[in-house]
């Protein structure tokens, strides 16, 4: 075995360019489709990553403006949701709607501690089921609960940047009260920031925002979570459903979408889905057309090698070489320049995720309204790698096989002929 591995040291060292040629043809088929894969892997990612603040099974409705005359009445009436709304949701739609709440805002408000405070943020009340719908992550303390609700106690959950504003020790809030447009608030709990939002909100319960501010029977969104809704085909009957009821109840036209919005999570799921399975599939197909490259190129050189090689193989007969001991060699040779430069090519795709990760996996991108991460751990999973590898390995033995056993079988005189 060591005196082929020096044989064949010394045939790539005669015979450099070629030897060249092939290890590029290898690597680089590898490389790219480490890369691609890696590159689609860190935008997909990013993407889910983002996804992942809210459970995808739930649906927002939100009041607009109506589009078209209804009934007598002009275009362009606001529409305003109501607490017979709210209650109509999770009574008569109990088949697919469950842990329904209120969403309701009061802008432009201003919380104080001591000396410090944080203005124009936008006062939120919720129901409890708020922060299992939107997944918020709390970083100290609770959120609002049900004794809160029902009791419409004045608490208060901060974000962490809001507290942070308020207190160098953030921690140090809870229980404590801050003044909101001077009232008395006690703080249960700090939250997450969501890098993805202006990070302007604060947190009380809904029964409480409602009697404060005397908002009446407005009851802001409605969100809910939903089930029994599969396929898209279930959603869009359901919303279809749902918009033409509860617009009928505030006399507007039943397909009237600008009247009601409705932000369904699971139908943009799906979309979502979709899209990830399309974006896959496109880099895969441009990665193994690449890898194709790179295996067409070891056949087309292992072809050329054989056959400037013949006359050599006609000597070796002649002084008594066997057919397989020639065989032996070509295989050899092959398998050990694609083995050694495909696993360079897969070693530099690595090196190149590993670089996108600490340069633009750390990236964010801020419009001044949100920020979210582009790149998100864009690499590829080992064994994708050694697959790969593998496929350009077997490949370019396989090419190396086919003009080895037709050179094996070439008579001697045959072969010294051979220009």
């Amino acid at each position: 075995m060591r005196e082929l591995i020096k044989e064949i040291w010394s045939t790539s060292k005669r015979n450099r360019l070629r030897t060249a040629l092939t290890g590029f043809a290898v690597a680089w088929g590898i490389f790219m489709l480490i890369f691609l894969l890696g590159a689609g892997n860190g935008l997909i990612n990013a993407q889910m990553e983002r996804s992942e603040k809210y459970i995808t099974n739930s649906m927002v409705v939100m009041p607009g403006y109506t589009s078209k005359a209804y009934n007598g009445l002009k275009e362009g009436r606001e529409i305003t949701l109501n607490d017979r709304d709210l209650a109509i949701t999770g009574d008569n739609y109990t088949q697919h709607v469950d842990h329904v709440g209120g969403v309701l805002s009061q802008y432009g408000v201003t919380v104080a501690y001591g000396e410090n405070y944080v203005a124009t943020q936008n006062f939120v009340g919720i129901y409890p089921t708020h922060v299992n719908i939107n997944k918020t992550e709390m970083l100290a303390g609770r959120f609002i609960n049900e004794p809160d609700f029902r009791e419409r106690r004045k608490v208060v959950v901060l974000s962490r940047s809001q507290a942070k504003e308020l207190c160098h020790d953030y921690r140090s809030l809870i229980d404590k009260n801050v003044n909101i447009n001077g009232l008395a608030f006690k703080v249960v709990g700090i939250t997450k920031d969501d890098e993805s939002r202006k990070n302007n909100e604060l947190f009380t319960a809904f029964t409480t925002l409602k009697a404060i501010y005397a908002k009446g029977d407005n009851v802001g969104n409605i969100e809910f979570s939903i089930k029994n809704l599969k396929t898209k085909e279930d959603n869009e009957k359901f919303e279809t459903n749902y918009r033409a009821s509860t617009n009928l109840r505030h006399q507007a036209a039943p397909d009237d979408e600008q009247a009601l919005w409705m932000w369904n999570r699971y139908t943009d799921s799906l979309t979502m889905a979709q899209g990830i399975g399309i974006i896959r599939t496109a880099l895969w197909i441009v990665g193994l057309f690449t890898l194709l490259s790179g295996i067409v190129g070891v056949s087309n050189i292992m072809l050329i090698t054989v056959k400037e090689r013949t006359r050599e193989f006609g000597i070796r007969k002649a002084i008594g070489a066997r057919p397989k001991d020639i065989l032996r060699l070509i295989i050899a040779e092959s398998i050990i320049i694609t083995s050694v430069f495909g696993y360079i090519g897969m070693l530099c795709g690595i090196l190149t995720n590993l670089y996108m990760d600490a340069t633009m996996g750390h990236m964010v991108m801020d419009s001044g309204i949100f920020r979210a991460t582009m790149f998100v751990d864009p690499t590829v999973g080992l064994d994708v790698c050694i697959k790969a590898t593998l496929t350009i390995i077997i490949a370019g033995t396989i090419a190396g096989l086919i003009p080895a056993i037709k050179a094996s079988r070439i008579r001697p005189i045959e072969a010294l002929r051979a220009e």
